[in-house]
């Protein structure tokens, strides 16, 4: 039997092959996803209409295909199992919509990045296991966060080197910024993770409920789609609902020239210029993204600096290398409102120090925060309280709501919103479902900020430690002695190690430089098993690589580093 492409999603004529999921000989069930298509609408899983066995694939990945198309010949004795309904049940089913009661032992709400994994580990431990999403899978985090940025980051990157290639010897000439490929590309990677979460529930026999998740009482979860409503009994429950844009009452935000970190990753146009308000993770991250592009960053913090959840002088220095790539920064400084001139630009209106200053751009870009997503929960139903700032669901370190059967993870929580801890608590979480208590050591978790060059820490600060009245070393390595970092013509930056006098122990890393992402997996592990310096020591880092800087640093903790020298 062929088995041909017989329908697309809208008005689409062809589609191209995204994941085949099978393979000849292989034993296929009605309903199994066979291949992801791919369009301009997103993608969509091809599933089988019949029982049997692949004898031949006759697409590849990647390959652009036409309405009528022969996808595979499959050997079956049954027919079609798709019926049609009677025509009185199919319109009632339209005006009335469907009711359905759904048992599970977990029903996870949310599929972000906490939301998915949870129920992905839940269904490999045996549970049966139901996830509601009412947008896309993946949540902020893949969809308009972690990933989109990652991905516009590494196309700003590509941009700023090839500006500046002369460095290596290389000339380039006529180098133009086209912003909706960079965007289209954006959006690539993300449909083809999304796709890539779909297949895994598949994969696991997770059932997926669209639609928004409601709180009948502590045991029933109401989800309603338009009309159809699934009334959930589980014996467990997580929220994982994620986090959402924080809203400011500031004058003239509305204009449409304001950017907030969704809308900017939907900016095809090309720009100028734009005026950043709020000097922290995502302000800053963006900052770089548009000045490795070529446009004129401005950015506006009211804390007397950039970054206060790093290091001083990791803050510092990203503020001098900030300068240096033409980021003008004010810190200290107070947004009133935001105006339109008679050019149709943006008119920012800021204080300091006691004087009303402005600037002008052609965009600007709202960076301040996110808060936790409780909107239409109706917690209350199920006896959930908030913590003691009312901004998140309050949880024990087993991550138990006041309804022990009840759990919440991720941003919802308001206690620390990166998607690793959010992927974490939601493992943490059914492990406890399961029997298997374990609190999760929440000093231990690192942090990455993506600005150009990377930032990443793990455990105490240096102030942390002040405040806790530590003896204790320290040691800070510069890239500019390491080889690697040179050849890659990045050597701002350094590698900061904090030991414990008392215990001997590394209890606080910070890194500014190249790579600092990959090297903060390293230090984490150093910092969370106590290994010591001298135990560094005697580990061979190979050369050269920008890891050598953690060996140097563990030097200086010691009898000095091998390779610099103040």
């Amino acid at each position: 039997m062929e088995i041909k492409l017989e329908q697309l999603t809208g008005h689409e004529k062809t589609s191209k092959i995204g994941k085949v999921n099978v393979s000849v000989g292989d034993p296929v069930e009605i309903g199994q996803q066979l291949l992801q298509l791919e369009s301009k609408k997103g993608n969509t899983p091809f599933k089988s209409k019949y029982a049997g066995k692949i004898d031949e694939i006759l697409v590849s990945e990647g390959q652009e295909i036409a309405l009528g198309h022969v996808l595979f010949k499959m050997t079956t004795d049954q027919k079609e199992t798709a019926t049609v309904k009677p025509k009185l049940d199919y319109f009632a089913g339209l005006v009335h919509g469907k009711k359905e009661q759904v048992e599970a032992d977990v029903v996870v709400i949310g599929a972000g990045p906490g939301g998915y994994v949870a129920a992905i580990y839940a269904a490999k431990h045996g549970l049966k296991t139901v996830i509601v999403e009412k947008e896309q899978l993946g949540g902020t985090c893949l969809n308009v966060g972690c990933i989109p940025t990652k991905a516009l980051i590494r196309s700003s990157e590509v941009f700023h080197n090839f500006k500046n290639a002369e460095e290596f010897g290389i000339s380039a000439d006529s180098i133009q910024l086209e912003m909706a490929k960079v965007i289209d590309q954006k959006d690539k990677i993300k449909d083809t993770l999304v796709s890539g979460i779909d297949y895994l529930l598949e994969k696991n026999g997770i059932r997926v409920i669209r639609g928004s998740a409601s709180f009948i009482d502590s045991k029933q979860v109401l989800v309603k789609n338009r009309k159809d409503e699934y009334t959930i009994q589980a014996t467990h429950t997580i929220v994982a609902t994620g986090s959402k844009i924080s809203k400011i009452n500031l004058p003239g935000i509305d204009h449409d020239f304001v950017l907030n970190s969704t809308s900017a990753l939907q900016q095809k146009k090309n720009f100028k210029s734009i005026t950043i308000i709020g000097g922290g993770v995502i302000g800053m991250e963006f900052a770089f993204i548009y000045s490795n592009f070529g446009i004129e960053v401005n950015v506006i913090e009211y804390c007397d600096r950039l970054l206060t959840m790093v290091d001083e002088d990791v803050s510092e220095e990203i503020k001098t290398i900030a300068a240096e790539r033409g980021i003008r920064v004010h810190t200290g400084a107070k947004v009133t409102r935001i105006e339109k001139d008679q050019n149709g630009d943006a008119v920012i209106i800021f204080e300091k120090e006691g004087t009303e200053m402005f600037m002008t751009s052609e965009k600007v870009l709202v960076a301040i925060g996110r808060e936790p997503n409780l909107e239409g929960l109706d917690i209350d139903k199920a006896g959930i309280k908030l913590n003691e700032n009312g901004k998140g669901i309050a949880v024990n370190e087993h991550l138990q709501t006041s309804a022990d059967h009840i759990y919440a993870i991720g941003d919802v929580t308001n206690r620390i919103q990166l998607a690793h801890v959010a992927s974490h608590e939601g493992t943490a979480a059914i492990d406890h479902i399961l029997g298997k208590p374990l609190a999760i050591n929440y000093d231990m978790v690192p942090n990455v900020i993506f600005t150009s060059p990377e930032i990443a820490s793990v455990g105490l600060t240096e102030q942390q430690a002040r405040g806790q009245e530590m003896s204790m070393t320290i040691s800070k390595f510069p890239f500019q002695a390491n080889g690697k970092a040179l050849t890659m013509r990045e050597e701002k930056g350094f590698v900061k190690l904090i030991k414990n006098n008392d215990t001997g122990k590394i209890v606080g890393a910070s890194i500014i430089g190249p790579e600092a992402s990959a090297l903060i997996s390293t230090l984490t592990v150093i910092i969370k098993n106590g290994i010591t310096e001298e135990e560094i020591f005697h580990t061979i880092f190979a050369h050269p690589t920008t890891g050598e800087t953690i060996h140097e640093a563990a030097f200086g903790l010691g009898i000095g580093a091998l390779h610099f020298h103040e």
